[in-house]
């Protein structure tokens, strides 16, 4: 599981501990069937996304069972916050990549005028 998903074992302890996973135990030893694969490549998913680790744990919810309408609200209602979060980094992102091109245009010209 570890080099599947490229996490630490203190990763999947930790999801583990905080009940986003559920792996079958015998000893100390961990079993990760495909209901565990599938959650933890949303769990991974949902960090991609900048999603909280409750706000993961909510979608899983709704990926395990029928959700409710109200469910899928608070979901969409969710996932539709954090594209604006990701739509204002992408932004940012592009207004300081601007910049830097700036700098470095000028900063090449004056490198050129000094020969």
């Amino acid at each position: 599981m570890c080099a599947r998903f490229d996490v630490t074992p203190r990763t999947l302890r930790y999801y583990e501990y905080i009940e986003l996973l559920s792996p079958k135990r015998d000893g100390r030893s961990r079993f990760y069937g495909p209901r565990e694969v599938a959650r933890m490549t949303l769990i991974l998913r949902g960090r991609r996304f900048g999603f909280s680790l409750e706000e993961i744990r909510q979608w899983l919810s709704l990926y395990e069972e029928k959700g409710s309408k109200q469910q899928y609200e608070s979901w969409l209602a969710l996932a539709d916050r954090q594209l604006k979060v990701l739509d204002d980094q992408i932004a940012e992102l592009r207004a300081a990549r601007e910049d830097l091109e700036a700098l470095r245009t000028v900063s090449e010209k004056e490198m050129k005028a000094m020969k």
